[in-house]
């Protein structure tokens, strides 16, 4: 049997009512329409539910058993349909979002701090992941990753620079055994590699020349998924690692590490907030998406 859930909770005021004119002027429409939902509701369960006169309306047995099993559902139902519609415009909720670990500038905290101030009532729940997966299917709002790993049936918002990856090691290691001059001696030298779990190969490090990508498969002495870990490694003079400049540029910049293959190392697309193309967009995340771009622009 298939039920008209519009057809019950007109019924439903029709038992509040017992007035098909005043169900009508609730819902409205016309008198006639209220009692054209009735009778084909009747047909559909093959018995009476109201007694018409043309003074009045009464339930059968039948309908006030109906109206006391269905209306607390339809009421529940209408109360959810209230709350939900609510946040149509209320900038408020819980907003998922999946970051990849490697966006630095973006999980640095003000950006994320900021927003929270202007939007108290948004509370963030951030996954930071390398895992590649469907963001609609594992219910997150929106993530951060790498523009060229994004699908392109997504909307994306550029959150970052153009970036560039870089191979480094400290100065102590390169006044020990010296600098590769181009990508193939890094077969040559300890390296620090990044795989995103266990039996996974490593990360193959990219390189250009003269606009031609290719990749150098090395073979590290020291395999984690942890960047922190590689830059710790670094700094301490166990090898050469690779990476995200921007995550590089504090140990840099303070001489703890030094950079290597420049002319190798070419730029292209940063990070960008991406989400799926939906007509109606969740306030909160609405909110979040001009956060971003108005941080950007400053």
């Amino acid at each position: 049997m298939n039920i008209d859930l519009n057809a019950l909770s007109t019924f439903c005021l029709v038992a509040e009512e017992r007035n098909f004119r005043a169900v009508a002027d609730r819902l409205g429409v016309t008198r006639s329409a209220v009692s054209q939902t009735m009778r084909k509701l009747e047909e559909t369960m093959g018995i009476a539910l109201v007694r018409r006169t043309t003074r009045s309306v009464s339930l059968t047995e039948a309908g006030q058993q109906l109206y006391a099993d269905v209306s607390p559902s339809i009421g529940a139902i209408a109360q959810a349909a209230q709350a939900a519609s609510s946040l149509s415009g209320a900038v408020r909720g819980q907003l998922r979002l999946a970051v990849s670990s490697i966006a630095e500038r973006f999980l640095s905290g003000p950006l994320l701090a900021s927003f929270a101030d202007a939007h108290p009532e948004v509370q963030l729940d951030i996954v930071v992941t390398d895992e590649e997966f469907d963001i609609v299917a594992e219910h997150y709002d929106a993530g951060v990753r790498l523009g060229e790993l994004i699908e392109q049936d997504m909307i994306a918002v550029p959150v970052s620079a153009p970036q560039r990856q870089l191979a480094v090691c400290s100065p102590e290691y390169r006044d020990r055994f010296g600098l590769p001059q181009q990508p193939r001696e890094l077969m040559g030298h300890r390296c620090i590699g990044w795989r995103a779990r266990p039996g996974v190969a490593p990360y193959r490090w990219e390189f250009a020349d003269n606009d031609r990508e290719f990749a150098v498969a090395v073979q590290p002495d020291f395999t984690t998924n942890d960047m922190q870990l590689m830059i710790k490694l670094a700094c301490a003079g166990a090898g050469i690692t690779f990476g995200m400049e921007e995550t590089f540029r504090p140990h840099l910049e303070s001489g703890k590490l030094v950079s290597m293959l420049e002319d190798y190392s070419p730029v292209f697309a940063g990070f960008y907030l991406y989400y799926p193309s939906r007509r109606h967009i969740a306030p909160k995340l609405r909110a979040f998406i001009d956060h971003v771009r108005l941080s950007r622009e400053r």
